[in-house]
């Protein structure tokens, strides 16, 4: 089978596609055939040797897959052969995982939807519930087109929230309001007088930050008294110094939070939300953007795409 291979931490023009062998499950273990995988910015980060978990290379970069279960290990009850699954696999053309980690995929969902899903969501209404949004509050998302902020942007509409998001072009802005933003705002002429201005001078009453640096700093000072301004990342490539007098006269909180940290620390609620999220999408209540899809041999062209801001959403690899 076909996989591609970090053999040195870079960029993705140092990934490697090579023949290996295919894997074969042994008892607990499923095996599966993929047919998209999910590429994000932490795979971009995990190459680099930038991320906050280290890997020794080499090693087949992703996390997230969708495809056909092929052959089941001894003892695995609950999956068969031919159904249709999510998977927390790589860039290959098949992998092998613990049963347990193996989740049915709703008829009515693709390959390719659910590739760009689990990650994202996840990471988004983990996020907005640290952040107890509530229906009617004020909601800003920052970096609205990449893929944990349109999901944001889709989960934060579904709880009853106003919803603005910035992103840095009109394309993106156009994906945002179809996804459900109420307002837009092009964060490259700046944003802060006009969420003052959309709110009455009030500000934001939650505001999802993946982005850090500059934009940290301008968003204190439009957040809403008992305002909760949750840091997600830092794609700025600058981690914000919160200045704390605003917190102080806003009796705001800033708060940040991981999804792998929910994983490790209480993994019946990760669990828990997942379910509530694959259920939105089994009914079409959120809906997952993919705006580039290509090949698996193309996939250091795929984490270019998405080190450079060209992806809206989600890329996967087919």
């Amino acid at each position: 089978m076909r996989a591609i291979f970090c053999e040195q931490l870079g960029g993705p023009e140092h990934l490697v596609l090579r023949e290996v062998p295919a894997p074969t499950p042994g008892p607990g273990e499923v095996k599966v055939a993929l047919h998209a995988r999910g590429v994000s910015y932490v795979d971009v980060l995990m190459i680099a040797g930038q991320y906050q978990v280290k890997r020794d290379v080499p090693f087949i970069p992703g996390s997230e897959a969708a495809g056909v279960v092929l052959e089941v290990g001894s003892g695995v009850e609950r999956i068969a052969p031919g159904d249709r699954v999510l998977v927390p696999g790589g860039y290959a053309d098949e992998v092998v995982v613990p049963a347990a980690r193996v989740t049915p995929l709703p008829a009515t969902v693709s390959f390719e939807t659910a590739a760009a899903f689990r990650a994202n969501y996840c990471t988004a209404y983990y996020g907005l519930q640290r952040g107890r949004l509530q229906a009617g509050e004020v909601l800003l998302v920052h970096g609205a087109a990449g893929g944990v902020g349109l999901a944001a942007v889709d989960v934060g509409k579904l709880l009853g929230a106003t919803v603005i998001a910035t992103a840095s072009t009109d394309e993106k802005l156009a994906v945002c309001k179809q996804l459900g933003a109420d307002h837009v705002i092009n964060y490259t002429q700046g944003f802060r007088e006009q969420v003052r201005e959309l709110t009455a001078d009030r500000g934001a009453d939650v505001i999802y930050d993946p982005v850090g640096g500059d934009v940290f700093d301008e968003s204190m000072r439009c957040i809403a008294p008992f305002g909760r301004l949750l840091i997600v990342g830092f794609t700025s490539g600058r981690p914000a110094l919160a200045k704390t007098n605003h917190l102080l006269i806003k009796d705001a909180e800033a708060i940040g939070f991981t999804i792998g940290a929910l994983s490790r620390l209480d993994p019946a609620r990760e669990q828990k939300n997942f379910s509530i999220l694959l259920g939105w999408l089994a009914a079409a209540r959120i809906t997952p953007y993919v705006s580039h899809r290509l090949p698996l041999a193309r996939a250091g062209e795929a984490l270019a795409l998405v080190r450079d801001r060209k992806v809206i959403g989600k890329a996967v690899l087919v």
